[in-house]
C-alpha cells in the first residue's frame, strides 16, 4: 500500500471536497473525464451520442462527481453546456484545455470556450498536452493571454496538462502554474515516468502550492481489471483528486463507491 503524503505538515483529510492547491477552488475527489481515446474533436464519451453523453455527466453529478474535465480537442463543450442547464453553475467545477500556440489564438479560444460551455467563467484552463522541457519559454505568449483572462475574471486558475517527465518537472516549480494534470497509476502505464519518479515531483508541486490532480488512473483502460487497486493507489499516494474517463452509469457508481470508502465525509 502506498503511503500518504503529508503536505504542508498536514495529512490529507477524509473529506470528499478538498482545496485544489492554493487556487481557492474546492473540488470533489473525482472528476469525470470526457476525453477517453479523445482528440480531434471526439472522444469515447462524445461518441456515445449527444443525449447519452449529457445524461452521463448528469449521472456523475448526481453521484457527487461535480467536476467535468473537458477540452477543445474532445469536442465535449456542447455536452457540458447542455448539462449545465440542469445544474447550478456554482456547484460544479469545469476544466477545459487549449492547444493554442499564440496569444491571439489563446484569447480567441477563451472567448469561444465561454460561449461553447455557456458560462461566464471557467474554473480551470490548462495548456494541453505539454511535452517540451522549454515550454515556459515557447508558450509564454499563451501563458500571458491566459493570465490576462484570469485577471479579467474569465478564468479562475491556469495550468498545464503534462505528457512528458521534463515538462512535468518544470511545471512543479514554475510560479505561473496554478494547476497540474499529471499521468499517474500504479503500473506506470501511459505515464511520463515510473511512479517512483513521478510522485516526488508531484509532492514538490503540492508543496509549492500547485493544485494537482491525476489522469490515466486506470492506465487508459489497461488497468480496468482492478479499478479499486488503481484508484486507491492514487489517493493513498497523497494525490488529492483524480479525473477518470467514465462511459457508463455502472462505471460512475463503481468508481464513486471505491473513492467514497477512502473519503466518506461530505
Amino acid at each position: 500500500m502506498a503511503q500518504a503524503l503529508t503536505i504542508g505538515g498536514e495529512v490529507q483529510t477524509k473529506s470528499w471536497w478538498v482545496p485544489l492547491g492554493n487556487t481557492g477552488i474546492v473540488v470533489p475527489r473525482l472528476s469525470i473525464g470526457t476525453g477517453t481515446y479523445g482528440w480531434g474533436g471526439s472522444s469515447a464519451q462524445t461518441r456515445l451520442g449527444f443525449r447519452e453523453c449529457v445524461r452521463l455527466l448528469l449521472t456523475a453529478y448526481e453521484h457527487g462527481v461535480a467536476w467535468f474535465d473537458s477540452a477543445d480537442q474532445y469536442g465535449s463543450h456542447p455536452h457540458v453546456r447542455e448539462a449545465l442547464k440542469s445544474i447550478d453553475r456554482e456547484k460544479v467545477i469545469i476544466t477545459t484545455k487549449t492547444t493554442a500556440r499564440s496569444s491571439e489564438q489563446a484569447r480567441q479560444d477563451v472567448q469561444r470556450f465561454l460561449k461553447e460551455l455557456g458560462t461566464d467563467y471557467i474554473d480551470i484552463v490548462l495548456m494541453h498536452c505539454l511535452v517540451d522541457s522549454n515550454w515556459a519559454t515557447t508558450m509564454r505568449p499563451v501563458m500571458e493571454a491566459l493570465s490576462e483572462a484570469k485577471e479579467r475574471g474569465f478564468i479562475r486558475a491556469v495550468g498545464v496538462s503534462c505528457h512528458s517527465f521534463a515538462a512535468l518537472k518544470v511545471a512543479s516549480e514554475h510560479p505561473w502554474v496554478d494547476v497540474i494534470l499529471a499521468r499517474l497509476n500504479y503500473d506506470g502505464m501511459h505515464m511520463d515516468g515510473k511512479p517512483s519518479e513521478v510522485l516526488p515531483v508531484l509532492e514538490t508541486a503540492m508543496r509549492n502550492g500547485k493544485g494537482v490532480y491525476a489522469m490515466k488512473v486506470l492506465g487508459q483502460g489497461g488497468l480496468t481489471r482492478s479499478p479499486e487497486k488503481a484508484i486507491r493507489f492514487v489517493f493513498e499516494s497523497g494525490i488529492p483528486a483524480a479525473t477518470i474517463g467514465m462511459v457508463s452509469e455502472a462505471e460512475v457508481k463503481q468508481n464513486v463507491q471505491i473513492a467514497r470508502q477512502l473519503f466518506p465525509q461530505d
